[in-house]
């Protein structure tokens, strides 16, 4: 275990990040402006991708690596150079790669909170994080996806709050069994 998180822990920060995600979309519906400039917006791109680093920065130097721990030293000097060289060179949807990033590292401590617990009610966490890790694999390898989604999804105000209505319930029904059964 890395994260050391519960069960519990981990369904309450689930279930309030779709909360909070869900609820400005929902009460302002016009937020669907600001959504789609989101995929070229080098802002967000960089401020995602240092949280990916520090993440990722954090995970390489304290992880067991067991027969691959000589590499930990190249890899902790290899990740800020990488940083550095996808901010030169990777302007096109940084923001859409860096949350897909960010996806693939939340969906971990959801998994490893779950892993070989016996609660069927475990499965909201898991599916939520499956449904991380496949976003986050296609916006990583398929930037403009996103900007597809998030076309198709502001198409219609009905539309934008279905969508956002389905997410803080899926938020609110992790949020009552993190709280009561887990």
């Amino acid at each position: 275990m890395i994260y050391h998180l519960s069960l519990q822990a981990a369904g309450i920060i689930a279930g309030v990040l779709l909360v909070l995600i869900s609820l400005p979309g929902l009460l302002k519906p016009n937020l669907a402006s600001v959504a789609q400039k989101f995929p070229r917006s080098h802002v967000a791109g960089v401020f995602l991708l240092t949280i990916c680093l520090v993440w990722t920065f954090w995970l390489v130097a304290t992880i067991q690596m067991g027969e691959f721990s000589a590499f930990r030293r190249p890899l902790l000097i290899a990740l800020p150079i990488g940083y550095g060289l996808v901010l030169r060179f990777v302007g096109e949807f940084l923001a859409v790669r860096a949350l897909g990033i960010l996806c693939l590292l939340a969906a971990e401590p959801l998994l490893d909170a779950a892993f070989l617990r016996y609660e069927p009610s475990r499965l909201l966490l898991t599916v939520f994080a499956y449904l991380l890790i496949l976003a986050g694999l296609f916006w990583v390898a398929i930037p403009y996806l996103l900007r597809d989604q998030i076309n198709w999804g502001t198409r219609s105000v009905f539309r934008w709050c279905c969508l956002h209505v389905i997410a803080l319930i899926y938020g609110c029904v992790i949020l009552t069994f993190a709280f009561t059964h887990y």
